[in-house]
């Protein structure tokens, strides 16, 4: 079933372009990452999906009902921001009961609901604290938890985790995965969270590419205000449809394609750009007839893998990453003569 039609949105801001005739569907119950670079127009379609923003063009329809022209409150929106938006003045209890109360739910209600999400984003015994009490990380979980309390049909968070360091972030990548499917459990089993006629539609806004592959069911890759491609992470990272894809979603080596690495390959002569993913690159100390001689540079550990800088001997740098046990097999040191060759290469006219 598709929770959200976007159909030839637009969306421009003077002879800022934010958004150009987007076509998605995005299905009920689903967890989805938009994924682009600062000023990409990621942030732009979750405001239109939001009601934040009104489209020049196109529709938006939510489970089958037209909302393009809506208000926000119609729409059964949840909304996380980056910087949480917490009350001060209230308890972590408080907050989270606040959309309810505004609803004029019975009190036994909001009592029972607001212990259960503290049970669900793991809070517990932390109620009667202010948000100046808590960390970042648990800040945030406090905003998930009130926006989830209203029982939201979309859930919808703005770079929910860029104001927080490496290692929270990670933590609550897990957490946001977690009540995702909770939620969804408890909604298919009929139980009080969320509204049990529909599955909750999670869309997150990210440039961090490493969290859309974690966290995603599908990517929404978005460029210039248009979309890319849209996938699977496995998709996305292994079949990418653009060289704006290949070169945004992880590492990658980007060579002409008279490069001597590709002296056993065919590119036409449109193929001035190939990319060459790190991974994909493979390090011999013997030659073989489709390998090419490259001096080591540097070798950096990067804990659990190893990323080994390299020169060509027509003068291009490549990068390659290899396992620690690769590296402890083939002992490899620092100005050492080796042999690469690639696994797999994709060919591109430019990069958008």
């Amino acid at each position: 079933m598709t929770g959200i039609l976007i159909e030839n949105i637009s969306r421009s801001f003077g002879s800022f372009q934010a958004a150009s005739r987007i076509n998605l569907e995005i299905a009920s119950g689903s967890l989805i990452a938009l994924l682009g670079p600062s000023g990409s127009g990621k942030s732009t379609l979750l405001r239109l999906i939001a009601g934040l923003e009104t489209p020049d063009s196109g529709l938006i329809e939510i489970n089958g009902r037209d909302v393009t022209y809506k208000s926000v409150r119609s729409r059964g929106i949840g909304f996380v921001f980056q910087h949480y938006a917490l009350f001060k003045h209230m308890t972590i209890r408080q907050n989270i009961a606040f959309g309810l109360e505004l609803l004029k739910a019975p009190k036994p209600k909001v009592r029972a609901k607001v212990e259960e999400l503290l049970s669900l984003v793991q809070l517990q015994g932390l109620g009667d604290r202010y948000p100046s009490q808590l960390s970042g990380g648990q800040r945030q979980r406090v905003a998930l938890a009130r926006t989830l309390a209203v029982e939201p049909q979309i859930l919808l968070l703005d770079e929910p985790f860029g104001a927080l360091d490496a290692k929270v972030r990670k933590e609550l990548r897990t957490t946001l995965r977690r009540l995702h499917e909770q939620v969804n459990a408890l909604s298919n089993s009929g139980g009080d969270l969320p509204n049990p006629r529909v599955n909750v539609t999670t869309i997150f806004v990210t440039h961090d590419q490493e969290e859309a592959m974690e966290l995603a069911d599908r990517i929404v890759v978005i460029n210039k205000g248009r979309v890319e491609q849209v996938g699977t992470p496995a998709e996305i990272y292994d079949r990418p449809a653009t060289a704006f894809v290949m070169s945004f979603v992880g590492p990658v080596n980007v060579l002409p394609s008279t490069s001597n690495i590709f002296h056993h390959q065919s590119f036409t002569s449109l193929d001035s750009q190939v990319f060459l993913r790190p991974h994909d690159v493979l390090i011999q100390t013997q030659p073989e007839e489709t390998s090419v001689l490259a001096k080591i540079n540097r070798i950096v550990h990067l804990g659990w893998e190893v990323k080994v800088e390299l020169s060509l001997k027509d003068g291009q740098e490549v990068t390659a990453y290899i396992t620690r046990e690769t590296l402890d097999r083939l002992q490899l040191t620092s100005a050492q003569k080796v042999y690469i060759k690639p696994r797999k290469a994709l060919a591109f006219a430019s990069v958008a």
